[in-house]
Formats: C-alpha cells, structure tokens, sequence
C-alpha cells in the first residue's frame, strides 16, 4: 500500500491528509470526511450521484483518484449554502420538488452548479446549436429545456423527476429570477 499526503480545499477548508493512491475522492469525502450528502450510486462514472465541484468543474469523484487533485478546491452539496440560507439551486430544487427519493438530489444539485457556471462561461454543449443565438462566437443567450436536459445528461434520476429538475434548473436561469 503506498500512502500519499494530500491537500486539499474541502467547502472552504483546508485538509491535509495522508491516504493510500487508489482512495478515490468519493472515498476519501465519504469515509475520511464524513461527509455522506455526495453519494456513491453505481461506483462507475454512469449514474452521476457523485457528482461534486473541483476548481470550479463537476467531476464524477468516484473515478477521481484524490491524489490526482492535489491543492485543488472541492466543493460538495455540504459546501454550497452559505450560512444558513440555501443555495438558490437548491430553493428551487425545493420549489419545484426536483425530487422524489433524494438519493441523486445532492450529485444533481452539485452537477447543475457546475454546469451553470459552464453555461456563463460560455461554454457550449450538444443541444447548444439547436437554440437561438445573438452572438455565436458567445454562446446561446438562454439554456433551453433541451439544453439543460443534454447537459445534465450525465445524472440519473431512478425516480423520474426529470421535468422537475430541469424547471428548477431553469428557475436559476438570469433571465427568470426576480
């Protein structure tokens, strides 16, 4: 077994630890962490409950080594509120009822901030050339329900709260708030 000493940013805090070269971020944020909001669903990148933030990008952490992202910043559904009011993500999750069981909310939550922040960056997906545009060279002026479904691809629901999910998804939109 070969021990190798990480450090990372964990929802603000910073955490050195010393952990074997196969421990998986999943892993090491579950069992060394204890923080059990991101779940481990299939163990093999294809459900998406995973899902968390590092440097700003959703990962499927359950096939991210934790040593692959030494110094990097991570953030899970543990880290995303502020305080104690609510990720507005996670409001709408609420307001829309984006879930039944819960059991992928946390990786679905996690993925939709991510993708979000891909979406204001510019960023572009597979759906993103069968919306209007103003700019191409800048991306679609809005995410369509087709978008936001392409693009959250990646996270299953065994429930079926699809449509409710996508509407609060939309609801965080710039163009929908408030």
């Amino acid at each position: 077994m070969t021990e190798y000493t990480i450090g990372l940013i964990v929802n603000g805090t910073p955490v050195t630890m010393t952990a074997d070269v196969r421990t998986t971020l999943l892993d090491l944020l579950r069992e060394r962490l204890q923080l059990t909001g991101t779940k481990k669903g299939c163990d093999h990148g294809l459900c998406g409950a995973c899902t968390v933030s590092v440097d700003a990008r959703r990962v499927l952490s359950c096939l991210t080594l934790a040593v692959t992202i030494e110094g990097a910043t991570v953030v899970t559904i543990e880290g995303i509120a502020q305080d104690d009011q609510l990720h507005p993500l996670q409001e709408a999750f609420i307001d829309h009822d984006g879930f039944q069981c819960g059991y992928c909310t946390p990786g679905q939550i996690c993925s939709a901030r991510a993708m979000l922040a891909e979406h204001a960056r510019g960023d572009l997906s597979a759906a993103t050339f069968d919306g209007p545009f103003t700019d191409l060279a800048n991306g679609p002026d809005t995410l369509s329900t087709n978008e936001i479904r392409e693009r959250m691809a990646g996270n299953i629901c065994r429930c079926g709260a699809y449509p409710n999910i996508v509407d609060a998804i939309a609801s965080c939109l710039p163009e929908h708030r408030p």
